[in-house]
């Protein structure tokens, strides 16, 4: 399979994606007939995200995998476990995000908490893809040390986690007006629900 294959897949999921979400956001009477075409395309885009996300995850899972040995190899290298890694944090973001509990948590937690949560989602990351006997689980690489998997997998791919939820924060205006600290204790919030969704990408997709 060819980038040009690639991208063709990638164009029908978020086109399917799209029209998924314009049919039940109607549903739901989020779209009504006053509304603005930029209104309404800009919803529907948001929406499509997660939504073409969901739709090559049922692709992956439920399709034909002609090229199994082929996609497991682009999956197993480091590049590709980072790029799913994004992937599943993205999912999640984007589902958690505009929800008012991220809001509400971020306000009631100090520092201290922060730091707290940041090294619970580094330590569930990294058990979820290596301690836990899960189907599709990661093994360590031959002549890496558990130490050196933890530096150059779980903590890259939480950092690329973190970066996401920035992304999405401020896609959704959650960043507006907070200082730096508030900022940063937001996206850590934000990174718990995601880190999660990096380690289950790495395993499923």
């Amino acid at each position: 399979m060819g980038f040009r294959d690639f991208v063709l897949h990638a164009l029908v999921a978020y086109a399917v994606a799209f029209v998924a979400a314009g049919a039940v956001l109607l549903l739901l009477a989020v779209l009504t007939p006053g509304m603005s075409a930029d209104e309404v395309v800009g919803k529907l885009a948001l929406q499509a995200v997660p939504g073409s996300i969901g739709a090559m995850l049922a692709r992956s899972q439920l399709g034909a995998r002609d090229e199994e040995q082929e996609e497991e190899r682009r999956r197993d290298s480091y590049g590709g476990e980072l790029f799913l890694a994004m992937v599943g944090a993205l999912f999640l973001a984007f589902n958690v995000a505009p929800t008012e509990e991220i809001v509400l948590i971020a306000q009631m937690m100090t520092g201290w908490h922060a730091v707290a949560l940041v090294a619970v989602s580094l330590l569930i990351m990294h058990a979820f893809v290596y301690a836990v006997e899960f189907r599709g689980q990661s093994a360590l690489a031959p002549g890496i040390t558990p130490w050196s998997e933890f530096l150059r997998l779980t903590v890259v791919a939480y950092a690329l986690a973190l970066l996401v939820c920035l992304y999405v924060l401020w896609t959704f205006g959650r960043a507006d007006g907070l200082a730096f600290p508030e900022l940063l204790i937001e996206t850590v919030v934000l990174g718990f629900p995601a880190a999660l969704g990096a380690a289950a990408a790495r395993l499923i997709l």
